[in-house]
């Protein structure tokens, strides 16, 4: 059973000693481990690509076409775009530690929901309500830029988001693996079982770590959306977020019908070229750690799109010429995840001025 929510704020010191207090880990009292970050972030990385190299057998199993079954990926994501709307000011008003544990426990509730649904109604149902979990990818890096001015923050997030490549990068070939073995309910069980983990990390770990005084009236943080559209500068790195990771989304959605209809791959080892672009998104955040605070971010943003730019054309080209197979497509996203792991980082550090 799940730890009761603790709306009692657990502060750590103001946000200028945050670097300097020396992080203990399951403390809550101290800054978060960096693996508690990783451990939050990761849960919707994976929820988003585990079930992949099943959707072709699920929607057999519901007797269904495969565009419905295949719904469950834009609806996940039009619900976690919504979501983000709302999560940075809940999270400013009551503080990020109770919103993430709230989010988390309804995460496994809809979790359980996709596991056992008695239609594809249902489990279209209880994958939007997935979505929630769209609290650990934005308030997980939320808490870097707590502790952290722009710059370190983006160096910092690189190294999180790093480590939360892994999970794209193994999320499908363990969902193959265990679609093949048990069925593809596995997935849903794994992913309880990692949800449940992480809202234990958050109950001992996380303390709070937002710096303003909380008690801010929601009204007052919807009230600054209209400064906020129009500041340049947010649209800008929003845009380049946008336009880079919906290339990704793209990819998730189609790639699991051309890997088994087009490539007949088995759902195995669709699952291990699904990982693919995940291996250059590992490779891009490393660069974006390494390199961020010594280049700038709007060069890393720059170089990162071009990359992901030049792989999509390459991958049309071939395909023009003829050149197809599944080492030529899926080895092309390679380059959309190295942009990707360059330019995000980058982007969601960016200063909204």
């Amino acid at each position: 059973m799940a730890p009761p929510i603790d709306t009692t704020p657990q502060h750590v010191p103001e946000t200028s000693a945050h670097a300097k207090t020396p992080v203990r880990f399951l403390d809550r009292a101290t800054p978060p481990h960096i693996g508690t970050l990783i451990t939050i972030t990761s849960v919707g990385a994976l929820t988003m690509s585990i079930f992949l190299p099943s959707l072709p057998g699920m929607a057999r199993d519901f007797q269904t076409e495969y565009w419905l079954v295949q719904l469950s990926v834009p609806l996940y994501l039009m619900m976690n775009a919504r979501l983000q709307l709302f999560i940075g000011p809940i999270a400013d008003r009551y503080g990020r530690r109770p919103v993430l544990l709230g989010a988390f426990t309804l995460f496994l509730l809809a979790t359980l929901g996709c596991a056992l649904p008695p239609n594809i109604e249902s489990f279209l149902a209880f994958r939007m309500v997935q979505a929630v979990i769209v609290a650990g990818l934005v308030l997980g890096r939320t808490v870097v830029r707590d502790m952290h001015g722009t710059r370190e923050a983006a160096s910092m997030i690189g190294y999180v988001t790093m480590g939360m490549a892994v999970v794209p990068m193994v999320g499908p070939l363990l969902g193959g693996v265990l679609d093949e073995a048990f069925g593809w309910r596995a997935s849903f069980g794994a992913l309880f079982a990692l949800g449940a983990f992480a809202l234990w990390l958050i109950w001992r770990d996380l303390g709070e770590t937002a710096p303003t005084a909380q008690g801010t009236r929601f009204r007052d943080q919807i009230a600054q959306y209209p400064l906020l559209f129009g500041a340049r500068r947010i649209w800008g790195y929003s845009l380049a977020a946008a336009f880079s990771s919906g290339a990704f989304f793209a990819y998730l959605g189609g790639a699991p019908y051309v890997g088994s209809e087009v490539f007949a791959m088995n759902p195995t080892r669709l699952g291990f070229f699904l990982g693919a672009p995940a291996v250059g998104y590992f490779l891009g955040n490393y660069l974006s750690g390494r390199f961020s605070v010594r280049i700038g971010i709007d060069p890393m943003m720059l170089t990162g799109a071009f990359i992901a730019a030049t792989g999509m054309s390459l991958s049309c080209l071939a395909a023009l010429t003829g050149l197809q197979n599944e080492y030529v497509f899926f080895g092309f996203m390679t380059f959309v995840g190295l942009g990707n792991g360059m330019l995000l980082p980058n982007a969601m550090s960016g200063p909204g001025g």
